[in-house]
């Protein structure tokens, strides 16, 4: 299936390119997302006279995630949970957690912006955590995760 890419969208493409995706990818992500559009003559056409300002309305999104990345530099933010004596939860510190530690400090992030790379936090440390903004900007941020007193 091929479609017009309406957003950047990671490891696929740019605003504008017309890629192949697999017909269910298409019809089941990117197209009901909004991220793309079928590539029929009559899409192709549309898009082109819409170019200008889907490109500015994609340039203020990143400026808006490099304003975000800007507050978050040097950010640390501490999750109390329970833990037995060695230091491992009862339970699990996950991406909603994180997200709803971050924004009750003042910084709205969404469940879908946190990256862990160890799935998720067992055990209480201090941990670096990706906050991937845009496609284009990550950033990282340190989460330390206490027992509860």
């Amino acid at each position: 299936m091929e479609v017009i890419l309406l957003e950047k969208v990671a490891k696929l493409g740019e605003l504008g390119d017309k890629v192949n995706v697999k017909a269910g990818f298409g019809r089941n992500f990117l197209i009901p997302y909004g991220k793309a559009l079928p590539a029929t003559a009559n899409n192709v056409a549309n898009f082109e006279e819409r170019r200008v300002e889907l490109q500015a309305a994609a340039d203020a999104l990143f400026a808006e995630a490099q304003q975000r990345a800007e507050q978050l530099v040097d950010f640390s933010v501490t999750i109390e949970a329970n833990a037995g004596e060695e230091g491992k939860l009862f339970g699990s510190i996950g991406t909603r957690d994180i997200a709803d530690a971050v924004s009750a400090k003042g910084h709205a992030v969404k469940k879908s912006e946190v990256t862990l790379p160890m799935g998720v936090i067992r055990e209480v440390g201090t941990y670096d955590v990706s906050l991937r903004l845009h496609s284009d900007l990550s950033i990282t941020v340190q989460v330390v995760v206490e027992a509860e007193a």
